[in-house]
């Protein structure tokens, strides 16, 4: 494997963990930045160019209570200035439904294009497959018993949007 194709797998890697904060945090200049213009995305219940999928992910994860996805295994095979990719995923999605407080998991993969353009990886086209889900009850009290505990927030107030803060902490 050349030192060319290692970068590639790295920025292509990276790219992956930004659209994911771009989810959680509610940020849709960050999740819009990892698209070219011209890419495509394909949801089974959504198909879409880049504007119209990050207005409806905004829209669809605003009501949330909180969002944290995490990758798993991230396959990458770099062909040149293209690469193919298939990026498992759990995300979890602390939701209200009538009232109560519930747990939506979501399991699956993204299975990806990304070409580089202007010497900068970006997803050319981007589709979710879902291999399983679960809603259950919010059973958790650990905030409850822990109200000091740091917690993740949107854009701009959680604590990776603090870099001052944190140069000095």
């Amino acid at each position: 494997m050349s030192i060319e194709e290692l970068l590639a797998k790295q920025e292509i890697t990276d790219l992956v963990g930004l659209y994911m904060r771009g989810l959680d945090r509610l940020d849709r200049e960050l999740l819009r930045s990892t698209f070219h213009d011209d890419a495509t995305t394909d949801y089974g219940f959504f198909k879409g160019g880049p504007d119209a999928f990050c207005d409806m992910a905004m829209n669809a994860l605003k009501e949330h209570l909180a969002n944290h996805h995490m990758i798993g295994q991230v396959n990458i095979d770099v062909e040149g200035d293209t690469a193919f990719g298939e990026v498992y995923f759990q995300a979890f999605h602390r939701i209200l439904a009538e009232g109560e407080e519930r747990d939506l998991f979501i399991s699956g993969r993204y299975v990806d294009r990304y070409e580089k353009r202007n010497d900068q990886w970006k997803f050319a086209f981007r589709s979710e497959v879902n291999d399983w889900a679960r809603n259950d009850p919010a059973t958790d009290d650990y905030f409850a018993a822990t109200p000091d505990s740091l917690r993740g927030a949107r854009k701009p107030d959680d604590a990776v949007y603090q870099r001052e803060a944190l140069r000095t902490s």
